[in-house]
């Protein structure tokens, strides 16, 4: 239920950026999901267009982009990706891992008119 909130800082991006640049309307909006996030896109996407009625960002394209889960391995010093649920080396199958991307969330391009 948290895309509620994140969808609404979406929306508040795109209010801020219209201020400082004076555009008509918004296109398109890209954003990058960590896979980490626990975001589900199809609920971000259904919030979006709920909350951006009469604004700035109505009817705009969401473009999601999902960022895989990287990890450096402490024991082997393996860089790479795995998949979620699977927290060992792949290749030496450590636990002793570290998560270097997966867990981001942020606004990447607006596509304005």
């Amino acid at each position: 239920m948290h895309e509620l909130s994140v969808t609404e800082g979406i929306l508040k991006i795109c209010k801020e950026e219209e201020k400082k640049n004076n555009f008509k309307s918004i296109k398109e909006i890209r954003i990058k999901v960590g896979e980490l996030t626990g975001l589900v896109p199809s609920c971000i996407d259904y919030y979006f267009n709920v909350i951006s009625k009469d604004t700035v960002a109505e009817g705009a394209k969401l473009i999601v982009e999902k960022l895989p889960i990287k990890i450096e391995c402490r024991e082997c010093l393996y860089k790479g990706e795995i998949s979620k649920g699977n927290y060992t080396c792949p290749k030496c199958n450590s636990y002793k891992i570290k998560i270097k991307n997966g867990k981001e969330f942020y606004v990447d391009s607006l596509e304005v008119e």
